[in-house]
C-alpha cells in the first residue's frame, strides 16, 4: 500500500482495471473448466455405462449359451435313456459344435441294490485336446466334488467358482445341470450334466475393452476373486477384498461389496496396482453372479480438457497485456493535462502564486478543475493579502494585550513578603489569568500601623472589559480607604458599589470580599459581596478548616444604595485566612469534572501549618494534576494571610 501511494494515477488506473480483468478471465476460466469437465464426466459415465453393459450382455449371452448345452442333454438322457454308445456319441458332437466348450461329461448316480458296494461308477467325460475330442476317463469318485454334490443337494443348475483344471495352466468353470427319472410314481436325481469352459475366451473378451493407453477391465466372482486383469499375478490368488486390505482403502473395499452384491454403479476409483486415479463403471453378469469392471483414465479423458484450458488461458494472458496496453495509452492521455495541474500546483505550494496554470479546452472534469485552479491561485492571492493585514493587526492587538497585562499586572502587589517589618503576620497572594487579561483582583495595603486591607474579587466576565472594570475597582477601593482611613468596610463597600452600579451600561458587576485586620490584637473586620466564602485554618483544633461566616451581601455594581454588613472574628496565633475566587472550585478536567469545594477541604486540612505560599503553591499543583491537561476556564487567585501575634516581636 506504501508503494501504491506514490504512483501516478495512470499506473493506479492500469492496476485496478487490470485487476478486475484478471479476476474477470480467472472466473471464466475456472467456471469453463468445471462445466466443462462436469459434462465430459457426465458423457464418460453414460458411455462407460453402455460399453460395460454392452460387454456385460455379451459375456451373459455366451454363458447363456453354454448353459443350454448342459440342460438339453440332461433332458435327453432322462427322456431316451440313451445306451453307452449313444451317450458317447451325443456328448462328443456337442463338444465338436461348440468351440467355447472345453469338456463335458455325464455322471451318473449308482443304483441302489443289495451289493451296492460292489457298483461301480458309471460316467462319460470329453475333453478338446489339440483341436480334436477325446474321451477322458473320470478316475475319481465325483460323488464328493462341488460340481457334482452342490447341484444335487440344492436341486438346481450352478455355476462353480474358477479353478484351474487338472491338466495344469487352464483356468475354467463349470456349469453343473442335474437331471431326473421317473421311478414308481417320484422323480428321483439320476445324476450330473457338467461343461466345461475355459476361461480364456472370457479373458479375450475382456482384455478387449481398450480405454485409451491405460485403460482396462477386470472380472471377479461372486466372492470377489479375480478371473481377468491385466496383472495376471492377481488372478485366482487375489481377491478385491484383500487388495483392500493389503491397501488399507476402505473404499475398495465398499465398491467390492456393490460388486459382488450385483449393483450398478460408477465412482472415482484408484488402480489397483498403481495410484493412477480412474473413473470405474461396475455391472453385474446375471448368468453367473460374476460382476465387470471397466476403468477409464482420468488424465488420458481429460487431457482435451486441460489442453482446451491452456489455450484459453494463453489467450487470457495476451488478451491481459493487450488490454494492459491499451489502458496505459489512454490513461496516459487521460492524466496529462493532469500531470501539468500538479505541477503548477506544486508551483502554487512553495509560494509562487504567480505561476501560469494550463489552459485546457475541454470542458469535462479536468477542464472545470483546471478553470478552478485558477479561481484558486486569485482567492489564494486576495487570501494571503488579507491574512498579511489581518496578521498585522493581530500582532499589534497581541501586543497590546501583552502592555495591557503587563500594566494589570503591574497594578497588583506582588513583592513577598510585603512587609517584612512587621512579623506580627504573614500574608502571600497569586494569581493565575485564563486569558491574556484577566477579571480578578487582589489588593492589600496598610491603612495605618496597626491595620491592614485586603480584598479578593472576581468581575464577571473576560477579557479587556472585565480587566478594565477590575481596575476601576481596585482603584475606588484604595482611594477610597486611604481617603477616610476610619471608614468601616460596609460603609466602603457601599460607596464602591453606587460608584460601579452608576452608570454602568454593560451591566458588569463583581464579587469583593474585603477584610481589615487589627494585626496586633488579631481582630479581622470583613464584609462579603457575593464572593465566595474563605476559610479559617485552625491547625491547633480538631476541624481546621473552617468556612468563615458569611455577611449576605451581593455582588457589587449591581443594584445602589444596598445596606451591606460586617462581621468580626479573632484570629490566634497560627491562625490563617484562606481566600480565594471560584476559579479555584470551578476548575474542570476533561470529564467536566469540578475541582469542588469538599476536595478544596481535603487538600487544604494537612496544608495548615505550611507556609503561606506553600499553600499556594501546592494549591496550584494540585488543580494542575487534576484539570490533567485540560485547558483553564476562568481565573484562579488565591490570598493566605496568617497571624503570627505579638510573641513574633
Amino acid at each position: 500500500m506504501i508503494f501504491l501511494r506514490h504512483q501516478g494515477i495512470a499506473f493506479k488506473l492500469s492496476l485496478w482495471v487490470l485487476s478486475g480483468v484478471t479476476l474477470v478471465i480467472a472466473a471464466i476460466l475456472t467456471l469453463n473448466y468445471h462445466s466443462t469437465r462436469r459434462l465430459m464426466v457426465e458423457k464418460i459415465e453414460d458411455n462407460a455405462l453402455n460399453l460395460a453393459q454392452s460387454t456385460a450382455n455379451r459375456i451373459n449371452t455366451l454363458l447363456k449359451a453354454a448353459e443350454k448345452i448342459p440342460a438339453g442333454v440332461a433332458l435327453t438322457i432322462a427322456e431316451l435313456e440313451p445306451d453307452d454308445t449313444e451317450l458317447k456319441s451325443l456328448l462328443a458332437n456337442l463338444l465338436e459344435q461348440n468351440p467355447e466348450l472345453f469338456g463335458i461329461a455325464a455322471a451318473f448316480a449308482p443304483k441302489p441294490d443289495s451289493a451296492a458296494n460292489n457298483l461301480k461308477l458309471y460316467s462319460r467325460y470329453f475333453i478338446r485336446s489339440y483341436d480334436r475330442i477325446k474321451e477322458s476317463p473320470i478316475n475319481y469318485d465325483y460323488r464328493s466334488h462341488d460340481w457334482y454334490q452342490i447341484p444335487k443337494v440344492l436341486d438346481q443348475p450352478i455355476w462353480s467358482e474358477p479353478y484351474f483344471g487338472e491338466s495344469g495352466g487352464i483356468v475354467m468353470a463349470s456349469y453343473s445341470h442335474p437331471f431326473y427319472r421317473e421311478k414308481e410314481g417320484s422323480k428321483k436325481f439320476a445324476g450330473i450334466v457338467c461343461v466345461d469352459l475355459s476361461l480364456n475366451w472370457l479373458r479375450n473378451v475382456v482384455s478387449s475393452l481398450k480405454i485409451g493407453d491405460t485403460g482396462y477391465a477386470f472380472l471377479i466372482t461372486r466372492n470377489g476373486t479375480f478371473v481377468t486383469h491385466p496383472n495376471l499375478d492377481l488372478i485366482m490368488n487375489e481377491t478385491i477384498f484383500s487388495i483392500a486390505e493389503a491397501r488399507n482403502n476402505p473404499e475398495i473395499r465398499k465398491i467390492g461389496r456393490h460388486m459382488i452384491a450385483g449393483e450398478k454403479g460408477f465412482t472415482a476409483f484408484t488402480g489397483l496396482t498403481n495410484n493412477q486415479k480412474y473413473w470405474m463403471v461396475y455391472t453385474p453378469l446375471p448368468a453367473n453372479g460374476w460382476s465387470l469392471g471397466v476403468l477409464f483414465p482420468q488424465n488420458e479423458l481429460m487431457a482435451d480438457i486441460h489442453d482446451l484450458t491452456k489455450i484459453m488461458l494463453g489467450l487470457g494472458l495476451g488478451g491481459f497485456f493487450l488490454i494492459m496496453l491499451v489502458i496505459l495509452l489512454i490513461s496516459g492521455k487521460i492524466t496529462k493535462p493532469l500531470r501539468a495541474l500538479a505541477e503548477s500546483a506544486d508551483e502554487i505550494a512553495t509560494g509562487d502564486l504567480e505561476g501560469a496554470i494550463p489552459i485546457l479546452k475541454s470542458e469535462d472534469e479536468v477542464g472545470r478543475l483546471a478553470l478552478s485552479f485558477a479561481g484558486m491561485q486569485q482567492s489564494l492571492k486576495e487570501y494571503i493579502k488579507n491574512l498579511t493585514e489581518t496578521t498585522a493587526v493581530k500582532e499589534r492587538i497581541e501586543s497590546e494585550l501583552n502592555i495591557a497585562r503587563d500594566i494589570q499586572m503591574g497594578i497588583l502587589p506582588k513583592i513577598f513578603p510585603a512587609f517584612p517589618y512587621l512579623p506580627e503576620f504573614d500574608l502571600y497572594a497569586t494569581i493565575k489569568p485564563a486569558r491574556e487579561v484577566g477579571g480578578d483582583l487582589y489588593d492589600f495595603f496598610m491603612i495605618d500601623d496597626q491595620h491592614l486591607c485586603f480584598t479578593v474579587g472576581d468581575v464577571s466576565g473576560k477579557g479587556v472589559p472585565a480587566a478594565l472594570f477590575m481596575a476601576i475597582t481596585q482603584t475606588l477601593i484604595k482611594t477610597q480607604v486611604k481617603a477616610q482611613p476610619k471608614r468601616s468596610s460596609t460603609a466602603t463597600l457601599h460607596q464602591v458599589n453606587n460608584d460601579l452600579a452608576r452608570d454602568n451600561p454593560s451591566m458588569m458587576f463583581v464579587t469583593l470580599f474585603i477584610g481589615i485586620f487589627n494585626i496586633v490584637t488579631g481582630e479581622l473586620e470583613y464584609c462579603n459581596g457575593g464572593h465566595n466564602p474563605p476559610y479559617r485554618l485552625s491547625p491547633h483544633k480538631t476541624d481546621p478548616v473552617q468556612v468563615l461566616p458569611t455577611t449576605d451581601g451581593i455582588a457589587l455594581g449591581v443594584m445602589e444604595d444596598f445596606t451591606f454588613t460586617a462581621k468580626r472574628i479573632t484570629l490566634t496565633p497560627g491562625e490563617a485566612l484562606f481566600v480565594f475566587t471560584d476559579g479555584v472550585t470551578e476548575a474542570m478536567n476533561k470529564r467536566d469534572e469540578l475541582f469542588t469545594e469538599e476536595r478544596l477541604e481535603k487538600i487544604l486540612a494537612p496544608l495548615t501549618k505550611q507556609p503561606v505560599q506553600e499553600i499556594t503553591d501546592q494549591l496550584i499543583q494540585e488543580i494542575e494534576i487534576f484539570a490533567d491537561g485540560a485547558p483553564q476556564a476562568d481565573d484562579i487567585t488565591m490570598l493566605v494571610l496568617r497571624y503570627s501575634g505579638k510573641e513574633a516581636k
